[in-house]
């Protein structure tokens, strides 16, 4: 297949893929709750992280099969303590790797269909990351700038970021790929915190009713 990327911005792409989740479970906490049907037309998301907020909108006419999978994610509490562990200066910020390995592993078993692409990965578009086709299942990325080279690759947006995009932008990226997500799997955040402390995280991601934020 041919590719529109150059080498080395192939080489950056398929790190944003996900891996197998291995041994280990690092956190006992239940899921919040489980949701259960599909998403609604249209919903948002409340991060909170270390370095301030930032909401997503999540449009679900963009990609039905990613929008209902991001608001089961969010709606369990899935997203909460997340480190973004890949985060490329002008390209992504990464994130969606649970402490928990069962978590994890529950979801890798439940890999989604593809979605057509009806949206391009412009700055604050947020896309699941893939293997390849139909194996989109709980990682997912920031676009910190115009990456429409990737809509021919299949990373389908869900939506984008509407408020805080400055916070985004302020994400730590000086570790850029060196986390590796086999060891995030096996010893899950205190990896993390061991080997890259200044990782910013997301404390919560809450699904917020339209009208509590601008």
């Amino acid at each position: 297949m041919k590719t529109l990327l150059s080498p080395h911005a192939w080489r950056r792409l398929r790190r944003l893929v996900f891996m197998p989740a291995l041994l280990l479970a690092c956190s006992d906490a239940p899921p919040r709750h489980v949701v259960i049907g599909p998403a609604p037309d249209s919903f948002r998301v409340l991060f909170t992280t270390n370095k301030g907020t930032f909401v997503a909108q999540v449009e679900r006419a963009w990609a039905p099969n990613g929008a209902d999978r991001f608001h089961a994610l969010a709606g369990e509490g899935f997203f909460d303590e997340n480190r973004f562990f890949r985060v490329l200066p002008g390209f992504i910020a990464q994130f969606g790797a649970n402490d928990d390995r069962d978590r994890n592993k529950r979801w890798e078993e439940k890999p989604l269909p593809d979605d057509p692409a009806r949206e391009k990965n412009r700055r604050g578009t947020i896309s699941f990351a893939s293997l390849g086709p139909n194996t989109r299942t709980h990682q997912l990325f920031v676009n910190l700038k115009d990456n429409t080279s990737l809509d021919a690759q299949g990373f389908t947006p869900i939506g984008r970021v509407i408020e805080g995009m400055g916070v985004v932008d302020s994400i730590y990226d000086e570790y850029g790929e060196d986390p590796r997500y086999q060891l995030i799997a096996t010893q899950g955040n205190k990896y993390l915190a061991r080997m890259f402390p200044k990782l910013d995280y997301i404390t919560t991601a809450t699904i917020v009713a339209s009208g509590t934020v601008k």
